[in-house]
C-alpha cells in the first residue's frame, strides 16, 4: 500500500468514496473533541510532535533531540506516547530503561533509554499527561505522535514530513497516506521536513517550506557486546572489500534506513518488516558472512540478556536528529511565553 499511495492509480478510485467518508467522520470527531477538551490546559504546556501521513517520518529521533535541546535551555521535559507495539493498555505506565519493549512499545523505551527523562505510555494520552505531571516535576510535555488525539489539549503542534515520500498521492485514507487534509499544514505551529524536499507533493508548502531536519548516522554499536566504533573504523574493519551488508529494519520507512547505509558507500541488501514487528535471531541469519545492520529502534526490542545471545555480526547504526537553530529558538521563545502566561494566571 505504501508504494501504491505514491501513485494515482485507477485501482484507487473505488477507495476515494471511503476516503470521503473517512474525511467527514474525522472532521466531525475533531470538531466535537476540540470543543470539549481544548479549553482544558494542563499545568505545563504540551508540544505534539506528529504527522498527517501514515508511516515513519523521523518523529522519535526528533523527540530525543528536542529533549536534549530543551534541557540545555533550562526546561525539564517529559514525554508521553501511545506505546504502539506494546501492551500497556488504558492505564498509564511509567517507562524505565529496563521496561520490556513488549510491554511499553519500542519507541517509548528507546526515548527513555537515550534521554533518561520521564516517559509515560497510555492509550489515552490525556491520562498519560495527567499522570506524568502528577508524578514528575516536568515543566513541558512532548507527545510522541498524537496529532489526531484531540482529547489531549495542546499548546504547540509540530508536524514532521518525510522529504522522500512527502504527502504521497495527496489522497486521504484509505486511497492515500493522509490522516488529515493538506490544509492541516497551515493550521499547525511548525512544519519540519526530514531531509531534502524531494517529493513533488511538497510543492504545496510554497515559498515557506518550513524548517529542515536531518537524520545523521553517528556511530556503529555491536548488539551483543555494546562495543562502539566510529563509522569509518567500522567500515574499514568489518565491511570488507566488498562493503556488502544486510540491512534488517522493522520501522515505518525501511527504505530510508537502506538509503542512509548506501550513502556511506555500502552495498545494501534490505530486509524490510512491518513497523514495530518483533525480530529474532532467525531474522539475522543469511547464507553469507556479510555483517547485519539494524536500527536502534529494533535493537531496543531485545533485553540485555537477549542481546548478549545475538550473533556477533549484528550491528546497530545509531543516529541523531539535527535541527535548525532557528527552529529551536522559536520553539523555546513560545514555551517561555507560555510559561510566563501560566505564572501570571497562578
Amino acid at each position: 500500500m505504501t508504494r501504491i499511495w505514491q501513485t494515482k492509480s485507477r485501482w484507487l478510485l473505488p477507495l476515494l468514496v471511503l476516503s470521503c467518508v473517512f474525511s467527514i467522520v474525522a472532521a466531525v470527531r475533531r470538531y466535537f473533541l476540540q470543543r470539549k477538551y481544548q479549553g482544558r490546559p494542563y499545568r505545563a504546556p504540551v508540544v505534539v510532535v506528529g504527522n498527517i501521513t501514515v508511516g515513519g517520518s523521523g518523529k522519535t529521533p526528533l523527540i530525543v533531540a528536542l529533549v536534549n535541546c530543551l534541557r540545555t535551555q533550562g526546561f525539564v521535559p517529559g514525554v508521553v506516547s501511545r506505546g504502539y507495539g506494546g501492551q500497556a493498555g488504558s492505564f498509564p505506565l511509567e517507562v524505565a530503561s529496563d521496561t520490556p519493549a513488549s510491554l511499553c512499545g519500542d519507541e517509548p523505551l528507546l526515548i527513555a533509554s537515550l534521554t533518561g527523562c520521564p516517559v509515560v505510555v497510555c492509550a489515552n494520552r490525556s491520562l498519560a499527561v495527567t499522570h506524568l505531571l502528577s508524578n514528575f516535576n516536568c515543566d513541558v510535555v512532548l507527545s510522541d505522535d498524537g496529532l489526531q488525539h484531540y482529547a489531549m489539549h495542546r499548546e504547540i503542534e509540530l508536524i514532521v514530513i518525510d522529504g522522500q515520500r512527502g504527502l504521497g498521492n495527496g489522497y486521504r485514507l484509505p486511497a492515500g497516506p493522509l490522516r488529515e487534509g493538506v490544509q492541516r499544514l497551515n493550521e499547525t505551529d511548525f512544519v519540519l521536513v526530514n531531509g531534502a524536499l524531494e517529493h513533488p507533493s511538497l510543492a504545496v508548502l510554497g515559498d515557506d517550506a518550513g524548517h529542515s531536519m536531518v537524520i545523521a548516522p553517528c556511530h556503529v554499536r555491536q548488539l551483543c557486546s555494546g562495543l562502539i566504533y566510529s563509522i569509518e573504523a567500522w567500515i574499514d574493519q568489518f565491511a570488507g572489500a566488498e562493503r556488502h551488508v544486510h540491512a534488517v529494519a522493522a520501522i515505518g520507512n525501511p527504505q530510508r534506513f537502506a538509503d542512509t547505509l548506501s550513502a556511506l558507500d555500502l552495498t545494501v541488501t534490505l530486509h524490510a518488516y512491518d513497523d514495530h514487528q518483533p525480530l529474532g535471531t532467525s531474522n539475522f541469519m543469511f547464507d553469507d558472512d556479510f555483517p547485519v545492520l539494524i536500527t536502534a529502534k529494533d535493537a531496543i526490542k531485545f533485553s540485555r540478556g537477549g542481546a548478549g545471545l545475538m550473533p556477533e555480526n549484528v550491528w546497530i547504526l545509531d543516529i541523531e536528529a539535527q535541527v535548525e537553530t532557528a527552529f529551536i529558538d522559536k520553539l523555546v521563545a513560545e514555551l517561555q511565553t507560555l510559561q510566563l502566561a501560566a505564572s501570571q494566571r497562578a
